[in-house]
C-alpha cells in the first residue's frame, strides 16, 4: 500500500513522501482528512486552501493543515511545478502551540519565509524521516543518508519506533521553522515580543504566569502586552498559557504513571477540579479517561 492508494489517509496512518509535480496535479478533500498534513516546498508554487484560507507556498514556506476541514491543494498554473515534501500525521501535544503565531484559519497554518540557513537542515531532516519510516530494529542494511531512489515512492509508517523516529523527524522541521520565520501580516517590533512570551510559555508552562509578569518579561505594559498578544495569535495570554499547561499535562498523563493530581500541580493547575475542567474543555473528555484510552485494559 502506497499513499497513490490513501486519497483520504485513515488517521492512524503516517505517510511520508516527496513529489516533484507539473501544472496539473492537484488533490481536492471535501471532508478533510482525519490525519494533520505538513507541506514543506523546496521549489516552485503551490496554491493551498482550506476551510477559509487559501495562500501560495514557495520555496521556503512550510504549510501544516489541520484535521476535519476541507482541502485543496494543487500546482501553481503561473509557475507550472512545485516540488515539496509531505507528512500525513498526528501532532504531538506541544506542535499546536508552536504553530499559533502562524494560524491563517479553518485550521491551516503557514510559516512563510523559513530562512535559507535552515533550509539544508530541514531537507535532511525529510530525508531521514523517509529511510526512517522503514525502519526496523532488526534491519541488516547499513544506515546510508540521502538515496535519491527512496525519494521516488512515499513510504506509509508501521512501525511503533519508526513512527516514533519520524516523529521526531517532523518535530525538528517544525521546530527549526517556527523559531526562525517571524508570523506574516504583523508589526515585527509586536510579533518578536509575542514570540518571546510565546517561547516563555511553552518552556515553562507550569510556571505561575500572569498577563503582568509575561509583559514584564517582554517589556511592555499588560495593557498594550495584552493587545498585542491577541492581534497576533488570536487568543489572550491567559488562554495561551492555559493551552499550554493542558497540553503539557497531556504529556504527562502520556509517558508517566503520575496521578491526576500530580499531573495537575505539575502543570501548574491550582486543583484537580480546575485542571479536569480545562482538560476536559481541551480533549472532550476527563483526565483519566483520557489516559485510560491511550492505555487499553490487558487481561
Amino acid at each position: 500500500m502506497t499513499a497513490e492508494d490513501l486519497s483520504v489517509p485513515a488517521a492512524e496512518l503516517m505517510i511520508v513522501g516527496h513529489y516533484d509535480k507539473p501544472a496539473g496535479y492537484a488533490t481536492r478533500r471535501s471532508g478533510g482528512s482525519p490525519s494533520w498534513l505538513l507541506l514543506w516546498t523546496e521549489a516552485g508554487e503551490g496554491l493551498v486552501e482550506q476551510g477559509g484560507a487559501g495562500f501560495r507556498v514557495g520555496a521556503g514556506d512550510l504549510a501544516v493543515l489541520g484535521s476535519g476541514v476541507a482541502q485543496h491543494y494543487r500546482v501553481s498554473p503561473a509557475v507550472g511545478r512545485w516540488r515539496f515534501w509531505w507528512v500525513h500525521f498526528q501532532p504531538r501535544a506541544a506542535w499546536t502551540v508552536w504553530l499559533g503565531p502562524h494560524a491563517r484559519g479553518g485550521g491551516a497554518h503557514l510559516v512563510a519565509g523559513v530562512p535559507g540557513g535552515v533550509h539544508e537542515r530541514i531537507g535532511l531532516a525529510f530525508r531521514r524521516a523517509l529511510r526512517d519510516a522503514r525502519w526496523t530494529p532488526d534491519a541488516r542494511v547499513p544506515y546510508v543518508a540521502g538515496v535519491p531512489s527512496e525519494l521516488r515512492a512515499p513510504a506509509v509508517v508501521v512501525g511503533g519506533p519508526a513512527r516514533e523516529l519520524v516523529l521526531g523527524a517532523v518535530e525538528e522541521v517544525l521546530v527549526l521553522a517556527t523559531a526562525t520565520a517571524r508570523p506574516q501580516g504583523r508589526g515585527e517590533e509586536g510579533d518578536e515580543r509575542v514570540r518571546r512570551a510565546l517561547a516563555i510559555i511553552t518552556a515553562e508552562p507550569g510556571a505561575p504566569h500572569s498577563v503582568a509578569s509575561l509583559a514584564r518579561a517582554v517589556a511592555l505594559s499588560p495593557s498594550r502586552f495584552a493587545h498585542l498578544f491577541a492581534e497576533t495569535t488570536g487568543q489572550t495570554p491567559m488562554q495561551a498559557v492555559r493551552r499550554a499547561r493542558v497540553r503539557h499535562a497531556a504529556s504527562l498523563l502520556e509517558v508517566t504513571d503520575m496521578d491526576v493530581g500530580q499531573v495537575a500541580a505539575a502543570s501548574g493547575f491550582v486543583s484537580p477540579f480546575h485542571f479536569s475542567r480545562a482538560f476536559r474543555k481541551e480533549y472532550g473528555l476527563p483526565p483519566r479517561d483520557y489516559r485510560a484510552r491511550l492505555r487499553p485494559a490487558t487481561g
